[in-house]
């Protein structure tokens, strides 16, 4: 049996398709609640033949109005689909010839969206699971919002109002924005002379998030809290799914923070 299914947790989606993240055990767990909410029925679609087997009553095992031809098997005693009883059903699909079905996508809009494949094994306890990151346009504008603005906004923009003042000590939403094109298991972290970005330390530095990258514009961003009125050194280092750390090359970079507004911006592009 098969099924496709698509997530619309954006904030699940988000933490999921941000490069060199590895999720927990209770993410992927979340993921895979999310895509079982999401199954993208075969019978949604008009006119589509969503098969079902002629020998199975509804409520028995075999009885599944969806993805699959499903009969007796010639008293050959087989597993279902599902744990269901033995010698219940088998999938038609099994033979390994192309299954092509269609289904209706959410009507929303967004920029990224997962979209899984889940192939349940037919005679074994196996369970095949991939997914694509895909966008989706034309949503309604009462459907989910797309990922760029879904997504909860840096302090930069929530911390205070424009003009706002923050006295000598007091915290500063201090947003790195770093332009520097990675590949899939990288990751970038703002490191320098102050303990808030590590004290020169890489593995104790923020890293930051790369939810609004594009090929186009390979944004990374984070914002930390740093006391106004504070001078610092600080550099961006890539650092590897081995672990490996690469630092941007010299001279150090340098920011005081100002005491004139509780948020400010700090863009650079990789040396």
């Amino acid at each position: 049996m098969f099924s496709y299914r698509i997530c619309q947790d954006q904030a699940l989606v988000d933490k999921l398709l941000t490069p060199g993240y590895i999720p927990t055990l209770a993410e992927k767990q979340a993921a895979e609640d999310c895509f079982e909410r999401g199954t993208l029925p075969c019978t949604d679609v008009k006119g589509q033949s969503c098969d079902f087997s002629p020998d199975c009553s509804p409520g028995q095992a075999c009885w599944r109005n969806d993805w699959f031809t499903c009969k007796s098997f010639n008293d050959a005693k087989c597993r279902g689909v599902d744990n269901s009883v033995l010698g219940s059903c088998y999938t038609s699909i099994a033979g390994g010839y192309t299954v092509t079905k269609k289904v209706k996508i959410p009507n929303i809009t967004s920029a990224h969206t997962l979209l899984s494949l889940r192939w349940n094994s037919f005679q074994t306890p196996q369970i095949y699971l991939s997914c694509a990151d895909i966008a989706i346009t034309g949503g309604s504008s009462g459907g989910t919002p797309s990922s760029s603005t879904s997504v909860t906004p840096p302090a930069s923009t929530t911390t205070s109002a424009p003009g706002s003042g923050c006295t000598a000590g007091a915290n500063v939403a201090v947003t790195f924005n770093e332009l520097v094109t990675t590949v899939y298991g990288e990751n970038i972290k703002v490191v320098g002379s102050i303990s808030q970005l590590g004290s020169w330390n890489p593995s104790s530095a923020p890293a930051l998030k790369a939810d609004q990258y594009t090929s186009s514009n390979p944004l990374w961003s984070s914002t930390v809290n740093i006391p106004a009125g504070t001078t610092f050194s600080y550099k961006f280092v890539k650092v590897s799914s081995t672990g490996t750390v690469t630092w941007e090359s010299d001279p150090n970079r340098s920011f005081t923070v100002p005491t004139g507004s509780c948020a400010v911006t700090a863009s650079a592009t990789w040396r």
